[in-house]
């Protein structure tokens, strides 16, 4: 294998040797330079490794370029010389059928009875009965006349119809490149706006921190005068009750002068903690109204930035193009649009964040550097980016890769600078919404903060949203056409434990937040956005249709995951409070895609709401849930045991069969959390058999180990005092098992009355009841080895899985059936 020496390397430049402390590189094929040669081959501009670029239109250029210079591929040529044109020059020419369904019937027609006009609409018969008047002339089917040789090319065209969906998506989404704003806006001009705000904001933070100090004084004098009065009048009592003790024994005395000693040390601690408290509301009060004059800063530098970037951009558009190849689409707006609900999902602009991978590669590798100045950190972040969405995302991916828990600050920062605001959010006198406003105001990107309420750490379903406890804020930023939601904070954190959410302000409980980077928060769609946030204006829901503030307190309790998977509800009915019927029943169903029916695995937990205790009279609360799955549904059956409120919280997971055999243990995920409430309960209810959690019937049998049953296809099996079940393998299995369980009977005493055999690709299970009544039924298995290596005396180790579970039934046995 051939290793390149890079100790012994020359410069591509020049062809001297490069050593070791001068070295750039290695860069393309191998290609190494002195960093002072490391320069523009066209303009001389020294470079850096986030600034060069490389030919990519020819492999065997390994020069350097910088962004204004690197070679670009020019427009092609359209002419009869072009090869697809003069292919298409060249076919056959026919004058015997026409495609009437695209042009309609020529003047000459022999059936001119068909002409169709050009108000008309062609409906085939099976659309016109859809309900509603359609008009529509008659149209002959010339595929079925006998003479008719050619396939069909309207619409309806399979191949057609997909290009069209595509060249729709594209027409909506596709933006030519545009340059970097070092094109039009000088970096010195920027830096020069931004020294202004830093002025500013060290005005402002002055201006604070003199408010403080004169609080701070006003609370101490106030105490101080109140601690003095009460000193006095506690002083002027002591001494009157001494002039009326005057001649009573030294030993009442004494215990008059350790009661006033003790009144007076419990004065001085009471004066103290109303001191406190004191500096504890203001501080509260100041510091809610330092952020409000704070977020009202940012919005006047955000306009003025975002005024100088325009301002330059609309000159610079003036003389040249803006966008590389020379394409031309609608100038982004130079002022902030009106809240609008998007034209187009977020699954149009981007399927897969994979397709970022080189846009957050450059924020990932800037993240890991220190900038003093935001026009550096935003010119490093988006230099590169072509798009405004690239910009949008560059932004929130270097705000998201910051774990916070693992920085440590230096305590002399500036507040206005990148890490000053980064440590103010790290401790609570920050937030991400404004370090995004204010770095997408670099960039030339309109953004607005976002206020309203949350389903955030803490909230359970049910809960009224009557004061401040669950208000947010997040943003908004105008990409691809349209205004588009952001959460960083829930894009790149969340609590590890609800209960430990920190309160604003505190510096406690780091710990319990955990830095994992959520996708689901970036450009989120309007009507997934709602189910967790609300906000205050109406038209910033960016819904077609608002929803009011009782209708968002209904709405399921969904986090992420959830849309992650693809998940909705198949009930439209389905709320965050569900209630039982008389026997105390309810259901939650859950339809997962197409796509996904064969990786997801879904867990359940049932609490007590107010208690959240997990147990009844010493049974698991798991025990009284009936999880099925039929079709693409996954239901959840919950039988309240006894009257109250219940909380259901479902979790998921997405395996493949292969890490679902291996009986490694799997972590799931909440995705939605339902509140049970049950008035009354008129049937007294009994806890499934203590079988394996999860989901019940012979489904995961087939979906994960392609156990296909023969006989019974449901969960719930009606069966006599015997029962035969079959399933048939398409793949191979080995070593089953089964179990059988009933409530009250010693699980040891049952293991005789299950037997199972295996003939062919049929497996055969005999089941014999002891007695009537309800039982379940574990069955495991595994895969058969696959050889995984040779050991070293020539012979073949085989994989060997653990025993698995399979799939279990509930089955009520009755001489009846």
């Amino acid at each position: 294998m051939y290793r390149p020496n890079f100790y012994e390397s020359t410069c591509f430049r020049c062809n001297e040797i490069v050593y070791q402390v001068d070295r750039v590189g290695p860069l393309k094929d191998f290609t190494f330079f002195h960093s002072g040669c490391f320069k523009c081959a066209v303009c001389g501009t020294k470079l850096t490794l986030k600034t060069y670029y490389n030919n990519q239109h020819w492999t065997e250029d390994k020069e350097v370029y910088c962004s204004s210079h690197v070679p670009k591929i020019g427009p092609g040529h359209l002419d009869n010389s072009s090869v697809g044109i003069r292919s298409a020059l060249n076919v056959p020419r026919t004058n015997n059928y026409v495609n009437e369904q695209i042009r309609g019937l020529a003047r000459n027609s022999h059936d001119n009875d068909y002409n169709i006009s050009r108000g008309d609409v062609y409906v085939s018969p099976t659309r016109a009965t859809n309900g509603g008047s359609v008009h529509a002339s008659p149209a002959r089917d010339v595929s079925r006349e006998p003479d008719y040789q050619y396939g069909r090319f309207d619409a309806s065209a399979l191949h057609i119809a997909h290009a069209l969906k595509q060249t729709e998506l594209q027409k909506a989404y596709h933006r030519p490149k545009e340059k970097p704003i070092d094109c039009y806006l000088d970096r010195d001009e920027q830096t020069k706006l931004e020294m202004k705000h830093r002025q500013e904001e060290d005005d402002l933070y002055r201006k604070f921190s003199k408010h403080r100090e004169e609080e701070n004084r006003r609370i101490r004098d106030e105490i101080q005068d109140e601690w003095e009065r009460e000193l006095e009048r506690l002083t002027l009592r002591f001494q009157q009750e001494m002039q009326v003790k005057k001649r009573r024994p030294d030993s009442e005395i004494g215990a008059l002068t350790l009661r006033h000693q003790q009144e007076r040390a419990d004065l001085e601690k009471n004066m103290t903690l109303r001191r406190d408290k004191k500096k504890e509301s203001l501080t509260r009060k100041m510091l809610e109204h330092e952020r409000a004059a704070t977020a009202a800063l940012v919005e006047k530098q955000s306009h003025e930035m975002m005024e100088l970037i325009q301002e330059r951009r609309s000159e610079y558009m003036a003389a040249s193009s803006l966008y590389v190849d020379g394409e031309e689409a609608p100038p982004y707006p130079a002022r902030a649009p009106a809240p609008q609900p998007p034209l187009v999902s977020k699954f149009h602009i981007y399927t897969d964040p994979a397709e970022f991978a080189d846009v957050d590669k450059i924020a990932i590798s800037v993240a890991q550097e220190d900038q003093k100045t935001f026009t550096d950190l935003v010119r490093q972040l988006v230099g590169r980016c072509a798009s405004d969405v690239e910009k949008a995302r560059t932004i929130f991916r270097w705000i998201t890769v910051k774990n916070l828990n693992n920085i440590q600050f230096d305590d002399n920062l500036k507040g206005d600078s990148p890490l000053g605001l980064l440590r103010g959010i790290k401790h609570g006198t920050e937030s991400y919404h404004v370090l995004f406003k204010r770095l997408c105001s670099y960039a030339g990107l309109h953004c607005v903060v976002i206020k309203g309420y949350s389903k955030s750490a803490g909230y359970q379903p049910g809960v009224r949203f009557e004061d401040n406890r669950f208000r947010n804020s997040w943003n908004a930023v105008y990409v691809a056409g349209a205004w588009r939601f952001v959460q960083c904070n829930w894009g790149a954190r969340h609590l590890v434990n609800a209960k430990d959410a920190p309160r604003p302000g505190s510096r406690g409980k780091q710990d319990s937040l955990r830095y994992e980077y959520d996708d689901h928060y970036f450009l989120t769609d309007p009507r997934e956005f709602i189910y967790e946030f609300f906000p205050l204006q109406p038209d910033w829901q960016l819904l077609k249709t608002p929803v009011t503030l009782h209708d968002f307190e209904e709405l399921p309790f969904v986090r992420s995951l959830f849309f992650r998977y693809g998940l909705y509800f198949s009930d439209p009915n389905t709320k965050a409070v569900m209630y039982t019927d008389s026997t105390g029943a309810a259901t939650m169903r859950i339809a997962m895609p197409a796509h996904m029916q064969s990786s997801l695995i879904f867990h359940y937990n049932l609490k007590f709401y107010d208690t959240e205790g997990d147990g009844f009279d010493g049974v698991s609360l798991k025990r009284f849930v009936m999880q099925s799955v039929v079709g693409n549904v996954v239901s959840f059956r919950v039988h309240a045991p006894c009257s109250g409120a219940f909380l259901l919280d479902i979790f998921a997971n997405a395996v493949t069969p292969r890490e679902y055999l291996t009986g490694e243990p799997m972590k799931f995920k909440s995705v939605c959390k339902f509140k049970i409430c049950c008035a009354e309960l008129q049937t007294v209810m009994v806890p499934l058999p203590d079988c394996a959690s999860g989901e019940w019937g012979p489904t995961k049998a087939t979906r994960l180990f392609g156990l296909v049953p023969i006989t019974h296809q449901e969960a719930l099996v009606f069966a006599g005092r015997e029962l035969e079940l079959q399933f048939r393998m398409s793949r191979p299995l080995a070593d089953f098992m089964a179990t059988l369980h009933k409530n009250g009977v010693d699980e040891k005493r049952l293991g005789k009355f299950v037997q199972q055999a295996v003939s062919d690709d049929v497996v055969t299970f005999y089941i014999t009841f002891p007695e009537e009544g309800q039982y379940g039924l574990d069955i495991y298995t595994r895969e058969r080895g696959s050889s995984s290596g040779l050991q070293q005396n020539g012979s073949t180790e085989k994989e060997k899985h653990l025993l698995t579970h399979c799939c279990k039934y509930l089955i009520n046995s009755s001489k009846r059936n």
